[in-house]
């Protein structure tokens, strides 16, 4: 049982950081809702018309691309913390894989997927 004590500490305090703070927050505060307060409100203007609008290509496009680029940052950092095992063949592969994604890059910046219209 006493191996299990650090995970039940853990809990509690993950319980006690996470849960606290918004309970303390809703007991101190000061609520004054109005209409105004109340309407939605996103990016600068008021909502108007539907929320059924079909988003346009481009938001997917980026999201992709910032995937595609977080991912290679998820690969450089344990590349680069186990680079003295890796030796000099783990330096060429990494650098074949950075150049793949320098390619998809530049093929991506020539048709203009960055250019924000």
């Amino acid at each position: 049982m006493t191996e299990y004590l650090p995970i039940a500490l853990f809990i509690v305090l993950a319980v006690f950081v996470g849960v606290i703070p918004v309970v303390l927050a809703k007991i101190v505060s000061v609520s004054k809702p109005s209409k105004a307060k109340l309407a939605p409100f996103e990016c600068g203007f008021p909502a108007d018309g539907s929320i059924r609008i079909p988003f346009d290509i481009r938001y997917y496009l980026v999201a992709l691309l910032f995937i595609l680029f977080d991912l290679e940052t998820a690969f450089l950092f344990p590349w680069a913390v186990s680079l003295d095992i890796l030796s000099w063949s783990g330096f060429w592969i990494m650098m074949v894989f950075l150049s793949v994604l320098t390619v998809g890059f530049v093929f991506e910046w020539k048709h203009g997927a960055l250019d924000w219209k």
